[in-house]
């Protein structure tokens, strides 16, 4: 095993992953369609999870948010359903930071506990843990149940006549009430009022969002005055800013691992610059990843910011999708990880998660298989974190039409539903393979081989990185608008990375230039052997500045060969 793992992540939904209703209605509540719990972690799920290689689990949807399920009875707040997205509700519009989703218990009086145990057998299975920490904003009707003492809650002392004070939680828009722009009672008696109105999280300083909005939250107040050209007001510290290092605090006493943080950047960078070594002076080991679309502000949040990683989302995602689906050229991978200027070990990458249509769906390729060398080089191209969605080692395509999110290519994260491939594979808990197809049993079989590689092979995981597409060009026997090409090298072991894109296979011939064999101190060799990984199969190739490796790349496909210096 590694001096040094490679992050490997499993994106679940806790809400989805245990539920076994395989006849769910079209959005209907958590009674008829049933709902995951803690307890579906069990000791056996975890042996299966790790086989494909994880080493951390990001838990979905685990602080309590807003809902339309009813659990008054357990002293907590009903929601308006106008103000709720899906009879479940997102798990971006926190209701509650200070207790975990009722959903997910067995007993919810015993919800937090629960949790905690959760947490135990995660950590007992050698796996390390990561929540979701939502900054931005909360649910409309945000109210703790159990707000520790010593703590104050969100808004409790806010002037509401004052659009802007650095002293309020929120922004307002005094002496306007709300008049979102859909159906305020949603088949209720009475409609959702709200007066004075909020301004909303993505950023809506109106009284009037629409059903495109975030309308379901309100937008939490760091100390920028958005009216009067977004003055920063950071001094004294902005009452915000404790209030959430409380929050924080109070998660990671909890033993958790990690946070993704919800859209970090549309909280100032001075926050976070003066959040995370508070919170990481009592938790050293904690993980920060920040959800960051906006390449010029990726060294920002890394450097000021304190992050561990950012997402690499508008880089090597969205190139690895447009290559896959054939929109872009594979050299586009090369520009991608160029434009990074030496960040790239600080990026998270990845091809599905919540967000993103899953690589099965018709709006993506429909084909799981087409995915397999965006994997590769996602997964392998560098010593950075790599995250695969649950389902997508599976074919999950991510076509049901479950209520409010709609049959849109994505899993739902709003409604109460079960995932066809996650059932076959859990098959009640028992993880026998015996409903699951041959096509799942294949592709789960590939990812668990790829991502397991990631930290059985030093090059992999502590090695370094050497583009070969720049000498690859207009080259006889290699396509670079469909083939992609690399190394990797650890000490005596080397890596010569190949995948393809295209449709039919292909007889190759790969330049390597003088470079790298300076750079890397490769030896010259007319003739050695090289394993494929991928296959267990030898073959012979050559090592020389002067002349091409010559090898064979299936369809869809990609090697890995290992060459022993």
């Amino acid at each position: 095993m590694n001096s040094k793992k490679k992050i490997i992540i499993y994106q679940v939904l806790p809400r989805l992953f245990g539920n076994d209703n395989n006849h769910c209605i079209n959005n209907n509540d958590i009674v008829a369609n049933g709902c995951g719990k803690f307890a579906d972690f069990t000791p056996k799920a975890f042996e299966e999870i790790k086989k494909l290689g994880i080493t951390h689990i990001w838990y979905t949807g685990i602080i309590e948010h807003a809902t339309q399920t009813d659990y008054r009875r357990y002293n907590i707040r009903l929601d308006h359903p106008a103000v709720v997205k899906g009879k479940a509700g997102s798990p971006y519009a926190i209701k509650d930071y200070y207790d975990v989703d009722p959903d997910l218990a067995q007993d919810v009086q015993q919800r937090m506990i629960e949790f905690e145990k959760l947490v135990e057998r995660t950590h007992a299975s050698d796996l390390k843990m990561i929540i979701d920490f939502v900054p931005n904003h909360v649910a409309r009707q945000y109210h703790s149940d159990v707000q520790p003492e010593g703590t104050e809650e969100l808004g409790a002392n806010d002037d509401v006549n004052q659009s802007f004070s650095p002293y309020n939680n929120f922004y307002y828009i005094p002496q306007s009430e709300f008049r979102g722009q859909f159906d305020l009672k949603a088949g209720t008696n009475e409609p959702y009022r709200e007066s004075p109105a909020k301004a909303t999280g993505n950023n809506r300083f109106d009284a009037t969002p629409n059903i495109n909005d975030w309308y379901e939250t309100v937008k939490l107040n760091y100390g920028i005055d958005y009216s009067n050209g977004s003055t920063c007001c950071f001094s004294p510290i902005p009452d915000t800013w404790t209030k959430m290092l409380d929050i924080l605090l109070f998660w990671a006493a909890k033993d958790i691992d990690g946070f993704r943080c919800d859209m970090a950047e549309m909280v100032p960078v001075e926050f976070w610059e003066w959040v995370i070594p508070q919170v990481k002076k009592k938790h050293p080991q904690l993980l920060f990843i920040a959800e960051v679309y906006n390449p010029a502000e990726y060294r920002n949040y890394l450097q000021r910011g304190k992050f561990d990683y950012l997402y690499d989302k508008v880089g090597l995602y969205d190139t690895l999708r447009n290559v896959t689906c054939g929109y872009d050229s594979a050299n586009a991978i090369s520009r991608s990880w160029q434009s990074l200027g030496g960040i790239e070990k600080k990026m998270l990458n990845f091809l599905e998660n919540h967000d993103e249509q899953r690589i099965a769906s018709d709006f993506f390729v429909g084909d799981p298989r087409k995915g397999i060398p965006a994997l590769i080089v996602s997964a392998c191209m560098n010593t950075n974190p790599m995250m695969i969605y649950f389902g997508q080692e599976l074919g999950e395509q991510g076509m049901d039409s479950e209520g409010f999110s709609g049959r849109d290519g994505r899993t739902t994260i709003f409604d109460y539903w079960s995932v066809d491939s996650i059932r076959r594979w859990r098959n009640g808990g028992q993880f026998d393979e015996k409903k699951m197809t041959e096509e799942q049993k294949y592709l789960q079989k590939t990812y668990r081989h790829i991502l397991n590689l990631c930290n059985k092979e030093r090059a992999i995981s502590e090695g370094v990185f050497f583009d070969l597409m720049y000498v690859n060009q207009n080259g006889w026997r290699f396509n670079e608008h469909k083939q992609y090409v690399f190394l990797r090298k650890h000490e005596h072991e080397l890596l010569l990375i190949l995948v393809n894109f295209d449709c039919i296979s292909a007889e190759v011939s790969i330049n390597l230039p003088s470079h790298a064999f300076d750079y890397l101190q490769i030896p010259q060799v007319e003739s050695c052997q090289a394993t494929d990984l991928l296959t267990g199969k030898k073959e012979t190739i050559s090592l020389l500045p002067y002349k091409a490796t010559e090898t064979f790349v299936g369809a869809y496909g990609g090697k890995i060969l290992k060459i022993k210096l």
